[in-house]
């Protein structure tokens, strides 16, 4: 498509920074309606709040506790719709939310479940049902108490390849997508903006018709690059952390604990031998960057197991842990907890109608929608950019046959019968239907070159720096994958070594 506003070759329409779930998905609904898209990204894509999420796509059932109805009712409708679109990286989830130990009573929480089953449209997810603990299976690994639970429906989603492939799909429509690459200044000029930005290799100006403040945690940082910005909007900036344990039961299913000062916490299984614990709310006092779990939100995720499951766990037999900082909008709630996730998006035109749009808040469920609203909002300035088209395209990978990625994966299986089943699997999990693309001729693992450790072959790792911006092993082992909890010591190296000599050879 031909782009609308026919800017000069060396101008963009929109100039996006920060390739988080926002940012890559405003790029990706932009690139798609025609418009000239660059984005920039002073790290990795989702190398913070992004890749360090629950890993949910999920109403957000305890924001009805604080009449966030809107939000919930949004990202309900969102969730089928981004499983519809992406099978191979989001699929159902139970959560088991027991009685025992709750602060709310039994009648409250059925409500709030009967709300959430009908808020949001429900097709495909199975509706609430109460279960007693100590008569179904549901129940193993729980300490006895309370026997009452419910078992509602949400999603998973593996979070930063959510990111990813919004960039890809918004780079193949025409956009580009430059990672270690920072905002340097920004101001507005006649005719739009003139930004500085900066890589390894220097700075350089571009100029665009508007700027897209998705920086997340820097979104404040990237106001006071902007002379003559409006910051009349505030963020709160609230830590969440994880941690990541040898499993706590048996069974496919999560759990939702409620604990005594009415926050809660997920048990979910993660890569097959663990379960994955959190999140904390914390405020973050600190300036935005790389955060770690502290000593009192690790006893606090430690004691929450401990009040729940029969198999106690020690700070040793914590196998990982990660951070994020969350860019809030400053509602002035009374706690972290509190503060709204919904989102605001701020638009300030300046004296001479150059837009600044700034994001503020938002959750991965909703990114999607909030990149819908943030083209509305800019709608005046590209008159002849296309309508709204994402609530129906996959994602780049998704388009498997009905969405059935078992039925996608038996068939892979046929064409690829010398690759180990667990392989496979874990390759049609991360890339869908473009696995093919990966695999292509090959007819066994042997042709898939060097050996790097724990079933990550050179091959792999060269498509995801050619086609997925990685450039470290961290980017892979721990953003394109999870690998980086089951390779071998010195995989890490190893890796680096090979993307080194992939650099060399350019």
């Amino acid at each position: 498509m031909q782009h609308p506003t026919k800017p000069a070759a060396s101008d963009t329409d929109l100039l996006i920074v920060g390739g988080g779930i926002n940012g890559t998905g405003i790029a990706r609904d932009a690139a798609g309606r025609g418009l000239s898209v660059m984005l920039v990204e002073q790290d990795d894509l989702a190398s913070h709040t992004s890749s360090a999420s629950t890993k949910l796509i999920h109403g957000g059932l305890r924001y009805l506790e604080y009449r966030e109805f809107r939000l919930v009712r949004e990202a309900l409708i969102e969730r089928e719709r981004l499983w519809r679109m992406a099978p191979h990286i989001i699929w159902p989830l139970e959560f088991v939310l027991p009685q025992g130990n709750s602060p709310r009573p039994a009648w409250l929480v059925r409500l709030g479940l009967f709300l959430y089953d009908h808020l949001g449209g429900r097709k495909r997810l199975p509706a609430t049902r109460t279960v007693a603990l100590d008569h179904d299976p549901v129940g193993l690994g729980l300490k006895p108490g309370d026997p009452k639970a419910f078992v509602y429906s949400d999603c998973w989603v593996e979070d930063s390849r959510l990111v990813v492939l919004n960039a890809r799909d918004a780079a193949d429509r025409g956009a580009t997508v430059l990672t270690r690459t920072r905002l340097v200044d920004a101001r507005r000029d006649a005719g739009g903006w003139a930004a500085t930005i900066a890589d390894d290799k220097g700075e350089r100006t571009v100029r665009a018709r508007a700027l897209v403040n998705a920086a997340g945690p820097w979104v404040a940082e990237v106001l006071g690059k902007v002379p003559d910005a409006r910051r009349d909007r505030g963020v709160r900036l609230v830590k969440g952390s994880h941690i990541v344990v040898p499993r706590l039961y048996d069974g496919a299913h999560a759990f939702l604990l409620q604990n005594p000062d009415r926050r809660v916490v997920f048990a979910i299984p993660y890569e097959q031998q663990y379960t994955l614990v959190g999140t904390t709310d914390e405020a973050w006092q600190g300036e935005p960057g790389r955060a770690t779990i502290d000593a009192a939100e690790t006893a606090y995720l430690l004691d929450t197991i401990d009040r729940y499951f029969e198999r106690p766990v020690a700070p040793t037999e914590i196998v990982w842990s990660y951070s994020g900082i969350r860019p809030l909008y400053d509602d002035h709630a009374a706690s972290a907890s509190a503060v709204t996730r919904d989102y605001v998006l701020d638009l300030d035109t300046g004296e001479d109608d150059a837009p600044m749009l700034s994001i503020f808040g938002g959750k991965i469920t909703t990114y999607r929608k909030l990149a819908e609203h943030a083209l509305q909002e800019l709608a005046r300035f590209f008159p002849a950019a296309g309508p709204a088209w994402t609530a129906g395209a996959a994602l780049p990978g998704g388009d498997l046959p009905d969405g059935d990625f078992d039925r996608y994966l038996a068939t892979l299986g046929q064409r690829y019968p010398a690759f180990p089943a667990p392989l496979l699997r874990r390759l049609a999990r991360a890339y869908g239907t473009w696995v093919e693309r990966l695999l292509a001729d090959a007819q066994s693992p042997a042709d898939l070159g060097e050996v790097l450790g724990g079933g990550l072959f050179g091959r792999e790792v060269d498509y995801l720096r050619t086609v997925e911006w990685a450039r470290s092993a961290e980017d892979i082992l721990y953003r394109r994958s999870k690998l980086g909890l089951h390779v071998p010591a010195g995989t890490a190296a190893r890796v680096d070594r090979y993307l080194a000599g992939l650099a060399d050879d350019q």
